[in-house]
């Protein structure tokens, strides 16, 4: 009696140890509380759209920049309480899964070892019970607790089954929480990269503009008058449907259309403009990097990094810009004698006969107004003649790409 007592005990046991196990998967860690964060990014994200429907001035301007920064800076705080927090479910989740599937694993067969021998004793013959019991009231003793750790092996079992469940569910957990971690890493390091880009896009305003409002406002103008010179050419020459097959790369390096199917469509820099309209100038400064080796710069490469396009006007491209790693700055330089040495020349041409350029081209080659050039508008417009096009009187701009 004193030995089928003392087994029992073990069962409720190991019945404890394995319910116990599936109480630990329910456990959550508790999360530092990121609801300030929430909030301040909100209220930063609610006074940019405040000062964006403001007149534009160049102190609104700077509010906009320092709410993005602090916008920016809150993001990358509040990421990375996120990403703590998730380390910290998945270190508990990785120590269940360590710990719990050997335990699971070894307690499941030495409860299937023990039904398996209770059983056995359970398959005993009654009369040969009935010999060895010594007594009646011993015999029925015996056959009612054998009975009662028959149920309780069932149940175990069963614990035992529930748990192994519990675990693997554990494992799905455990994976989607590094697949989210992964996830919000990726997202930091654009957050930390952005973060970079604000801080110098408002040195560059403050560097171009000097602090005054009249050459911000000028700034401006000018910029608005750019864009729009873009989209009356497009318009000028049948509008700026998309295009196939656009692109060829040779010994001098690749012509791109604006045009082209594979990033026509794509807005400028996030703004109303499309590449197709008014990405002429992006595309030209793609094809000057490609000459000088950066094969891998397309117009989707400048496009991408909002850096490279004016604060005060996102769809503007700076003269000062970077891509592949590689800082490029446009310069005056006389066309005939860059042509000669080898350089290609970004040509902007005033279609209307304005003062500002409303198109944007590529000199490959040639003198005296004779050029070829790769016009980033014109169907298959690689290396084909400028003066075909293009009267020379209407050049107002022709820059060196420099880099630095």
């Amino acid at each position: 009696m004193r030995k089928f007592i003392y087994v029992t005990a073990i069962f409720f046991t190991l019945a404890a140890f394995i319910f116990s196990t599936t109480r630990i998967f329910a456990e959550e860690a508790l999360a530092p509380d990121a609801s300030g964060l929430e909030t301040q990014i909100s209220q930063y994200q609610a006074k940019i759209v405040e000062l964006q429907g403001q007149g534009k001035t160049l102190s609104s301007q700077i509010a906009i920049m320092d709410n993005q920064v602090k916008l920016t800076e809150a993001q990358i705080a509040n990421t990375k309480v996120k990403i703590a927090n998730l380390d910290k479910d998945i270190e508990i989740a990785k120590s269940k899964v360590d710990t719990l599937q050997e335990d699971i694993t070894n307690s499941t067969k030495a409860l299937l070892g023990r039904i398996n021998a209770t059983y056995q004793v359970g398959t005993t013959n009654p009369w040969e019970m009935f010999l060895t019991s010594g007594s009646i009231e011993n015999f029925f003793t015996r056959l009612k607790y054998l009975r009662i750790v028959q149920a309780y092996d069932k149940k175990t079992i069963y614990a035992a089954e529930q748990a192994k469940t519990d675990y693997e569910n554990q494992k799905v957990i455990f994976e989607d929480k590094q697949a989210e971690a992964e996830a919000l890493n990726k997202k930091l390091t654009n957050y930390t990269t952005q973060l970079a880009r604000d801080k110098r896009s408002k040195q560059a305003l403050l560097s171009e503009t000097q602090g005054s409002e009249a050459t911000y406002q000028r700034l401006l103008a000018q910029a608005k008058a750019q864009l729009a010179g873009f989209s009356k050419f497009a318009q000028s020459q049948g509008g700026a449907s998309l295009l196939s097959g656009q692109t060829v790369c040779d010994d001098w390096g690749c012509y791109y259309n604006q045009r082209d199917s594979q990033w026509g469509s794509l807005a400028l820099n996030g703004t109303n403009f499309t590449l197709a309209s008014d990405g002429c100038l992006v595309t030209s400064m793609a094809m000057v990097y490609t000459h000088y080796g950066r094969r891998n710069v397309t117009p989707i490469t400048i496009n991408s990094d909002s850096s490279n396009f004016a604060s005060y006007y996102p769809a503007y491209l700076l003269k000062r810009i970077r891509a592949d790693g590689a800082l490029t700055e446009r310069q005056y330089k006389d066309i005939d004698s860059t042509l000669s040495s080898g350089h290609p020349v970004v040509i902007g041409i005033s279609y209307d006969n304005g003062n500002i350029a409303d198109h944007f081209v590529v000199f490959v080659s040639g003198s005296g107004g004779n050029y070829m050039m790769h016009d980033p508008f014109t169907p298959n417009g690689r290396n084909i003649s400028f003066r075909g096009r293009y009267p020379s009187e209407r050049i107002v701009e022709y820059e060196k790409v420099i880099f630095l």
